[in-house]
């Protein structure tokens, strides 16, 4: 009979990127906040319960990274507050369905993964450069998936710029106008109050939107790190388009007559058009092995 933990481990290797990233980040949530309680019922010191935060979270100090290493990527996953991690992961839950259903899985967490070490490198290089900072410095630390998931939500939004949602209060509002007003709110709320957050924020949502303009150019920014973690041999995925029995006057696209750029240019042109749903089972399958996801589409 199976362990509970090893049924977790299997429940958890065969969940879809955008499912492990959600239960890693409540996941760690649940165990601090399990013991910040245990911590406060033993009557011990706030402050070092603090202490222990402060060793996962990103310092704004180049020394005191040198002994913590492992925050780098500990950070962007970390939240002590429940309306901070509930706000990122109801973000990353809408942006992130909808990235993993053009882009695919591997390339959902290496936008993530990428785009919150974008946003560590900003802080870290704003820190120790603005004078604005001097003195915070020591004090000074990073945590939470918001680098992480603005980047997903630029990307999505770079892609597919004219998409339209329905938001509660504002109603249809195209991706673009959503990406567009969130990197002005955290820019001009950098003097106003968690600098370095919203500075983080800002990194992030360079490297999702550089990550859809040089893909949609044929160099995929994820590729190396979708190549380390991808389980399967074989190295690097490349587009391969297979046309069995088809001809050129069916949907309008030929092997011999267009590159494969070209051919995804126009199924992403017709996306933003008609929408995903007006795709032909081919053309799915196209975009998905060129975003190196293996799935059925």
């Amino acid at each position: 009979m199976r362990t509970s933990l090893q049924e977790i481990k299997m429940q958890f290797g065969g969940a879809s990127a955008l499912y492990r990233l959600l239960a890693l980040n409540i996941g760690l949530f649940l165990l601090i906040t399990i013991a910040r309680t245990i911590f406060f019922l033993a009557g011990a010191d706030t402050l070092q319960f603090e202490y222990y935060i402060s060793k996962l979270s990103l310092p704004a100090s180049l020394n005191e990274l040198l002994y913590q290493p492992w925050a780098i990527l500990t950070y962007m996953f970390l939240h002590v507050d429940i309306l901070h991690i509930l706000f990122n992961m109801l973000v990353l839950y809408w942006t992130g369905k909808l990235f993993t259903e053009y882009l695919g899985n591997e390339k959902l967490w290496a936008t993530y993964v990428l785009g919150a070490l974008s946003g560590a490198a900003v802080y870290l290089l704003a820190f120790n450069l603005f004078p604005a900072f001097d003195g915070k410095v020591a004090s000074s630390h990073l945590l939470g998936a918001s680098a992480g998931v603005i980047a997903v939500l630029v990307a999505i939004a770079t892609l597919l710029p004219d998409y339209t949602v329905h938001l509660l209060i504002f109603g249809a509002v195209r991706l673009k106008y959503i990406a567009l007003i969130s990197i002005l709110l955290y820019f001009i709320s950098i003097p106003l109050g968690n600098a370095g957050g919203h500075i983080a924020h800002l990194g992030g949502a360079v490297f999702g939107f550089l990550m859809v303009r040089q893909l949609r150019n044929g160099r995929d920014l994820t590729g190396w790190l979708t190549a380390i973690g991808r389980k399967r041999t074989g190295g690097k995925t490349h587009l391969k388009v297979v046309r069995r029995g088809r001809t050129a006057g069916d949907d309008g696209y030929s092997n011999d007559s267009i590159s494969h750029q070209e051919l995804i240019d126009k199924i992403l042109d017709k996306i933003n058009k008609s929408g995903f749903d007006s795709l032909t089972k081919e053309e799915k399958q196209i975009l998905y092995k060129a975003s190196g996801n293996q799935d059925n589409p």
